[in-house]
């Protein structure tokens, strides 16, 4: 739509028209099979360690024999959204477009099933390309309720998982807490979350640790399937992700109950046994309600079958 050599319209007049910001003209950087391994690589070690920053991944690369600099590191990182967990300044400034959602967790017990559920995106590393991956799980059962991969960083798989979400649960949370990413503070976010009859809440000052949980779901999905396998388009690594998922809600233990799996919470659960005091006591009442078979003298010691059939037991 924009012509770089019009007669009458410079490009500056052209974007002003449009509402377009001339930063959007610019290219997007070309990345060649050495920075996809770095991207990898990266992705790998902030996954192990999620405080390391720039300077700490440099020295991991180079202990991997990936000599690097720390502004390709930067540059890698900003392109992949990677970011250490650290305080960082001024963050209780808002932006005046974004609507101010309160954190509705704090000082509040999460005791049972479809209660609160968090969802975040991370960054999976492919041979060819990179992709993002979205997940929808319950707060109390760690249960993965739904999964949707994509190459952009949009909305709309978002709004696909949690509609997939909301569709196998056959029911709606209470409560939905995200981050204030941009793509979670969207308009079309925050209507679809509404429209299920869900509170929102968001994550505010101080509060990194409100999505340890699904961080945790990244670490064992990446470090037990992703990185072992090493997928090399999208299509693999829906299939992986969905293996991934089912082994997580099937098989996975929570640290805070080693019992329990997420399964446990959403499959009914087998009867109890009885208590012994009440198993003894029926063997005694049926042991009474049998009949008592006495041998008449000058007869055969075992009785007669058709005498057994006779008997009403």
């Amino acid at each position: 739509m924009i012509e770089k050599n019009h007669p009458e319209l410079s490009v500056r007049r052209q974007c002003a028209l449009l509402e377009v910001n001339r930063n959007r003209l610019k290219k997007r950087p070309k990345l060649d099979g050495e920075d996809k391994e770095i991207m990898r690589d990266l992705d790998e070690v902030h996954t192990r360690w999620p405080f390391y920053g720039q300077r700490k991944l440099v020295r991991e690369l180079w202990k991997r024999d990936c000599p690097v600099g720390r502004k390709r590191v930067r540059r890698l990182m900003k392109l992949m959204g990677m970011e250490a967990v650290a305080p960082k300044p001024k963050t209780s400034i808002p932006d005046k477009g974004h609507r101010k959602y309160p954190y509705l967790l704090r000082d509040l017990t999460v005791d049972r099933p479809d209660q609160v559920w968090c969802t975040d995106i991370t960054y999976i590393p492919l041979q060819r390309g990179f992709a993002y991956l979205v997940a929808v799980m319950d707060w109390h059962t760690r249960w993965g309720w739904s999964g949707r991969i994509s190459n952009t960083l949009d909305t709309w798989f978002g709004r696909e998982a949690l509609q997939e979400a909301h569709r196998t649960a056959g029911c709606s949370t209470e409560i939905f807490n995200t981050d204030q990413g941009c793509q979670f503070t969207s308009e079309a976010w925050i209507e679809a979350v509404e429209a299920m009859g869900s509170k929102v809440s968001m994550d505010g000052r101080g509060r990194w640790m409100d999505n340890v949980f699904i961080e945790r779901l990244w670490r064992s999905l990446k470090c037990e399937d992703i990185y072992l396998k090493d997928y090399r388009n999208v299509p693999e690594l829906e299939e992986g992700c969905r293996g991934g998922r089912r082994a997580n809600n099937h098989n996975g233990y929570n640290q805070e109950s080693a019992t329990n799996n997420p399964c446990s919470f959403n499959l009914p659960k087998p009867s109890l046994a009885k208590p012994r005091d009440e198993v003894k006591t029926e063997n005694r009442k049926v042991a009474n309600n049998r009949p008592c078979l006495r041998r008449v003298p000058g007869t055969n010691p075992s009785p007669d079958p058709r005498t057994m059939a006779n008997l009403s037991l």
